[in-house]
């Protein structure tokens, strides 16, 4: 199974605002076409990144997804191409053990650069990254000791 989900409010109130009415207004990541590759994910508010600012934006998401699946966060083309803005790391892995671990339940960010001249403006319910679903390989010899999820953020 692959299902996008918002954290939950008590989630919400410590990473975002503590905003019902926000809360349930924004919406899951979702494919525009039908032959679209990837989910685009919704800004949660109005926001404005400076020439050479960096910030760090919630989704106020978690995916459930299959135990070989990743999903890759990823620029809109739209940014790079016509403003120059980025994400610091390129490319969001999500693994599959990221959903709901202890310390954040799995809320995805995504950090971003402008690197362009002019201000980048976004409002509320605008694209501001996608997300492309992908299967993994593993080699067969694989050593089978691995170490409990802990979150990065």
């Amino acid at each position: 199974m692959r299902k996008f989900e918002k954290i939950s409010f008590e989630q919400f109130k410590k990473d975002i605002a503590d905003d019902i009415n926000l809360y349930e207004s924004y919406s899951l990541p979702k494919r525009e076409t039908m032959h679209a590759a990837a989910y685009d994910f919704f800004a949660l508010f109005d926001y404005t990144l400076k020439p050479g600012e960096i910030k760090k934006i919630p989704t106020g998401i978690k995916v459930i997804m299959e135990e070989d699946d990743a999903l890759l966060l990823l620029d809109r083309s739209s940014m790079g191409f016509n403003y120059n803005v980025r994400m610091c790391n390129q490319v969001g892995v999500i693994d599959a053990d990221y959903y709901n671990n202890s310390s954040n339940e799995g809320h995805m960010w995504i950090k971003i650069q402008n690197e362009g001249k002019d201000d980048y403006v976004v409002k509320k319910g605008d694209g501001m990254c996608q997300g492309m679903f992908i299967k993994y390989l593993k080699v067969d010899d694989e050593d089978s000791e691995f170490k409990e999820r802990v979150s990065d953020y």
